[in-house]
C-alpha cells in the first residue's frame, strides 16, 4: 500500500500542531509571510515545534522573502524544509542548505512543466490553486485535477482547497506523493466559514482518516 504523505499548513497554536501530530500528519506548515493571518511570529513557531513529538517535520513557509528574513528564521527556528510560495528563482530556493518546496499556481494556460522544471533539485513540487484576493495560497479553492502532468520531475505535493470531504477523490485521481491542507480544517465559525489560523482537532483527524481510506482503497 502507498502511504501518502500529510502535511498540515498555517499552524499557529502548540495545541494545533499536537494535535496534527497526534492524528497522523506527517509535517506541519508554519507560515512567516506578513500577508496573513495565519502568519506565527517566530517565538510562538519556536514553541510550536519544541512541543511537537518526534519524526513530525516542520516546514517554514515564505513568500517572496529577502535572503536575510529566511535566515533569521533559521536562527531561531529549526525547520527540516522550506516551502516557498512566490516567485522565488531556484538559486535563491537552493541558498539555505534545508530541502524546499516550491509551490507553482495551476493557473488556467499556464504550462506547469514549464514552469516547475527549473527546481529540479527541489525536494517536492506543490501544486496549488491560483491565488485569490492577493493570497498566494490557502485560499480554500480547488483547481481542475486533470492539469497536473503525468510525469513531474519531482515529487508531487497536491494543495489546494482540499477537505475530508474531496481528498480521497483527490488521491485516486492525482496519485500525489503528498497532500497539504490548511483551510480544509480549520475551525469554522458561527457562518461556516474557516477561521483563518485557528485548527480543529476533529477535522484534522477526519482528514486524515480519508487521506488513510483512500491508501487503503486505491480505487
Amino acid at each position: 500500500m502507498t502511504r501518502t504523505r500529510i502535511k498540515i499548513c498555517g499552524i499557529t497554536r502548540i495545541e494545533d500542531g499536537v494535535a496534527a501530530a497526534r492524528a497522523g500528519a506527517d509535517a506541519i506548515g508554519l507560515i512567516f509571510w506578513p500577508g496573513t493571518p495565519r502568519r506565527v511570529a517566530v517565538a510562538q513557531a519556536r514553541a510550536i515545534v519544541a512541543a511537537l513529538p518526534p519524526f513530525v517535520s516542520t516546514v517554514g513557509l515564505f513568500v517572496d522573502p529577502s535572503e536575510d528574513e529566511v535566515r533569521a528564521v533559521l536562527a531561531a527556528v529549526p525547520l527540516a524544509a522550506l516551502q516557498f510560495h512566490g516567485h522565488e528563482a531556484a538559486a535563491f530556493c537552493r541558498a539555505f542548505a534545508r530541502p524546499y518546496l516550491k509551490a507553482v499556481s495551476a493557473a488556467p494556460g499556464t504550462d506547469l512543466l514549464e514552469s516547475l522544471s527549473p527546481y529540479d533539485d527541489a525536494a517536492g513540487l506543490l501544486l496549488d490553486a491560483p491565488p485569490e484576493g492577493g493570497m498566494p495560497g490557502g485560499t480554500g479553492r480547488t483547481f481542475d485535477w486533470s492539469r497536473v502532468p503525468a510525469r513531474l520531475p519531482r515529487p508531487l505535493v497536491l494543495s489546494g482547497g482540499l477537505t475530508a470531504a474531496n481528498v480521497g477523490a483527490a488521491i485516486r485521481q492525482v496519485r500525489p506523493w503528498a497532500v497539504d491542507v490548511s483551510s480544509g480544517v480549520e475551525a469554522l465559525d458561527t457562518a461556516g466559514a474557516p477561521t483563518k489560523g485557528i485548527k480543529d482537532a476533529g477535522r484534522i483527524a477526519a482528514f486524515v482518516a480519508e487521506v488513510r481510506h483512500a491508501d487503503a482503497r486505491p480505487s
